[in-house]
């Protein structure tokens, strides 16, 4: 059945919201207040209704893809101290570490080993690594493994470019030319400076988050753009941040896909309650809908759980994520979830779609086999 009347069919009555369901229904754009009322709407299949028609119309076959790919965390170092954060440990801390090049490479081959693509290297701001640290590491495991480097984020790109006296563009270029292939979202959090004076103050600015986005996009290297949601922030924040996100998308195409997670509060600074499983699926659909153009939509089972990121593939989501291997920063707030190729392929199966593998530009590889 065509995804356009099985959706409109479903989307009659939408009560209090059928001004924002025909717009979607006819490819309109919603505005900043229509998503504002999606975040108030009470019913979650309304909800439901709208993302999944907006991801059929992006992605018509049930196809959802997954990459197998690598966390691996070079430095638990950092001075920056940001208050939801249960991972870093500040400079001169007995637990705190650097990984030898040598670890960092066996953990690379563990991955080539089992058909994985990308690696996903990102640390603290670790006050003793220059931009030369960097260069040498990535043209080492580029001259020895091909992996695409999908690595750092903003916070660092910034703490390089400051250590090292250079800046922002010419760090990204010379780290791109190094063997950084792509930047990822990690460091958004909440695109609002309220929120993130009072979670993150020592760490970049709204502006600035954007701004190294840009420049990363600017020289052709693709990004990533993420949400961590459920800290101090209010609904008009969040919003905040999708608007944010697509105006720069708007600007620069640069986006390959977007991922909302939830803030993991057990052993940070900051504590609080988790948000629940509603709440995601609620900040997932509003974000698919909202952000018309950005093309993937990422689960978050690492935060989420395995049952609730099936659900979520029918708020809106295409794509569920990196088999990861292991995994930090999320399990030092006390969430732990794994997951290996074969079980990935099975949940994507189970809640009725095609697992399809990709690369981290999600095209989809040919494995000669049903993924």
């Amino acid at each position: 059945m065509n995804p356009l009347s099985l959706s409109a069919k479903a989307a009659g009555p939408m009560q209090g919201i059928e001004d924002i369901a025909e717009k979607v229904l006819t490819g309109e754009r919603i505005a900043y207040d229509d998503g504002m009322r999606l975040f108030r709407h009470s019913n979650l299949t309304d909800l439901a209704v709208l993302a999944d028609f907006v991801r059929r119309r992006k992605h018509p076959e049930l196809i959802v893809t997954y990459v197998i790919g690598r966390n691996i965390n070079y430095t638990n170092i950092c001075w920056v101290r940001c208050k939801f954060c249960a991972f870093y440990r500040i400079p001169g801390h007995a637990e705190g570490y650097v990984l030898p090049h040598e670890a960092i490479f066996r953990k690379i081959e563990e991955l080539v080993a089992v058909g994985g693509t990308e690696v996903l290297m990102q640390g603290g701001v670790n006050p003793r690594l220059k931009i030369e640290y960097f260069e040498d590491l990535l043209r080492q495991i580029k001259a020895r493994y091909r992996v695409h480097m999908h690595s750092l984020s903003v916070a660092e790109v910034m703490h390089i470019a400051r250590l090292s006296k250079l800046g922002i563009e010419e760090t990204l270029r010379r780290l791109h030319a190094a063997g950084l292939d792509s930047l990822p979202g990690a460091g958004g959090e909440i695109l609002d400076d309220e929120v993130r004076r009072q979670i993150a103050p020592y760490k970049d600015t709204t502006e600035e988050w954007l701004g190294v986005m840009c420049a990363a996009q600017r020289i052709g290297m693709p990004t990533t753009a993420t949400m961590m949601y459920g800290s101090v922030e209010r609904p008009d924040h969040r919003m905040n941040h999708l608007q944010r996100v697509r105006d720069l998308q708007d600007e620069t195409g640069g986006f390959t896909a977007f991922i909302a997670w939830s803030f993991q509060p057990d052993d940070t600074e900051l504590g609080g309650s988790r948000a629940s499983a509603f709440d995601y699926l609620r900040t997932t659909a509003v974000s698919r809908i909202f952000l018309d153009n950005i093309d993937n939509m990422q689960a978050s089972w690492v935060t989420q759980g395995p049952k609730i990121a099936q659900v979520a593939l029918g708020y809106g989501l295409n794509d569920y994520g990196s088999t990861m291997m292991e995994e930090n920063v999320v399990s030092a707030a006390g969430t732990q979830f794994v997951m290996s190729i074969e079980e990935m392929e099975r949940q994507i199966r189970t809640a009725g779609y095609i697992p399809k593998r990709r690369d981290t530009y999600y095209r989809l590889v040919n494995t000669g086999a049903s993924g």
